[in-house]
């Protein structure tokens, strides 16, 4: 059984009211459990990714669960036009953006010599790019509203993970632009962090990327120092705490959130898995 509790069981269920959440990716894993917290302490929240009918379906579970305002706007983080209109749309359904997740995301497993010149690219694209494109197109907003800004990010690239250098390459950079918005945008009010998830369990992307990097022959758990697999509300937990007002004198940090796991050894099957590695559709 889980002994991970509610965010409302810890921190005040009102905590965000009146605020408003733009979240990329907010439909699905990790970043639906974020914004549904912030929803449930009273936030309003606009959930934007390129799929339009599961944006839909996600806000309307989201509504179900919370009672509480969340839209869908369809947009590709990698247009500045289309999350400039998101913005727009945001501000038109609720007058002000306190609060930006960047969290849509691109990752596959891939070995070197298989991952193609336009697999990384994409890559870099949704993931780096978007976050600078959706950032800028709120910036103003942020700044208004003394705002917070947190980037989804991972510790791949802290160890130099197999298979991982697209997604690895992209998060290292959006750990640079925490810093640097950190710098720049904290005289204006507006504070900027990290979280770097591990393995949540039940999300997609545990599902994807968890068989090639398993670190122990009993499934992976006796490997993290905390002796269990993550949660969404692990995340969802960080990110209240990250946005609210007693994480007021912090910005510019990436908080780890994955029981201590990036610090333990290299997945089990290494360096075979480099040497031979196993059959995986060209990307």
């Amino acid at each position: 059984m889980s002994s991970v509790v509610d965010t409302t069981q810890i921190f005040k269920e009102n905590l965000f009211a009146g605020k408003v959440l733009l979240c990329s990716g907010g439909g699905s894993g990790i970043c639906r459990g974020m914004t549904e917290a912030m929803v449930r302490h009273g936030a309003k929240a606009v959930i934007i990714s390129r799929s339009k009918d599961k944006l839909e379906k996600a806000a309307a579970e989201m509504r179900q669960a919370t009672g509480g305002e969340i839209i869908a706007v369809a947009a590709d983080v990698r247009k500045p036009e289309a999350v400039e209109n998101a913005v727009q749309k945001t501000i038109e359904a609720f007058g002000r953006i306190d609060f930006l997740i960047n969290g849509a995301a691109g990752n596959f497993l891939a070995p070197f010599q298989d991952l193609s010149y336009n697999a990384f690219r994409t890559v870099i694209e949704i993931d780096l790019l978007g976050t600078f494109n959706l950032t800028k197109a709120a910036s103003e907003h942020l700044k208004k509203a003394k705002g917070s800004i947190i980037n989804v990010s991972a510790t791949l690239y802290y160890t130099g993970l197999p298979y991982q250098q697209h997604a690895g390459s992209a998060k290292a950079a959006i750990d640079a632009l925490t810093k640097h918005w950190a710098v720049e945008l904290g005289p204006h009010g507006v504070r900027v962090n990290g979280i770097s998830p591990g393995p949540i369990g039940s999300t997609v992307g545990m599902k994807k990327l968890s068989g090639a990097f398993r670190r122990d022959e009993n499934g992976g758990h006796s490997s993290i120092p905390l002796g269990r697999q993550g949660e969404t509300m692990d995340i969802a937990q960080a990110t209240v705490f990250l946005n609210s007002q007693g994480a007021s004198w912090i910005t510019g940090v990436t908080l780890v959130v994955d029981g201590g796991c990036w610090m333990t050894t290299a997945p089990v099957n290494y360096p075979q898995m480099v040497l031979n590695p196993p059959k995986l559709a060209r990307l």
